[in-house]
């Protein structure tokens, strides 16, 4: 990389934790280039849950901050070989100065994922919520859930059919939650969660 492809940067003597900017999806990817490569100390937290598809439910696995990981070093003596290692594009940074992620907050955060194995989101679906179906006869058809039947891994929802109500008992995994009810659920949640 030419000088004037590095910016002019200013930070703290010493080695810190700064947010780095990568490539989508290959976040993991830039990581380990840091650590293989330079041996710097990264983080970062990774999660994996369930994605409706035509197909069905599938898995999908991404960072937990897309585009962005952390890495601790010493920006005066490791920025140019930071910059350059492949999947990193760039750091972020306040005009010149570069943004120091404090050690407590990298911490708090390891507390949640300690590892950097992705971490599985739990099903969130809840009486109430609406949801859609992603496997079997009744794909892509909208839904509430009424009930969650753990014992039995299966979930009971309603629909209209016909013009009538109908409820059905349907396996854990061919429902998801209907991503187009999303803000109305969060803003309810985040309701109950006031109270």
């Amino acid at each position: 990389m030419p000088d004037s492809a590095v910016p002019a940067v200013e930070g703290p003597a010493g080695a810190h934790w700064y947010c780095l900017r990568a490539t989508v999806r290959a976040e993991h990817l830039a990581a380990a280039n840091l650590v293989r490569q330079l041996g710097i100390e990264t983080y970062c937290p990774r999660i994996r849950y369930r994605q409706p598809t035509r197909r069905g439910p599938v898995w999908a696995c991404e960072a937990l901050f897309p585009s962005y990981l952390f890495a601790k070093f010493d920006l005066a003596t490791s920025l140019r070989a930071v910059l350059t290692t492949s999947k990193v594009h760039g750091i972020i940074r306040f005009g010149r100065s570069c943004a120091v992620i404090p050690e407590a907050t990298i911490a708090d955060l390891r507390s949640l994922f300690p590892d950097q194995a992705p971490r599985e989101l739990e099903r969130i679906l809840r009486p109430g919520d609406p949801a859609v179906i992603v496997d079997g006869p009744l794909t892509n058809l909208h839904v509430l859930v009424t009930a969650v039947l753990p014992g039995r891994e299966r979930i009971r929802v309603l629909f209209r059919l016909l013009g009538r109500d109908v409820e059905l008992d349907v396996p854990e995994r061919a429902v998801c939650p209907d991503e187009s009810a999303a803000v109305p659920v969060l803003a309810r949640r985040r309701g109950a969660m006031m109270e």
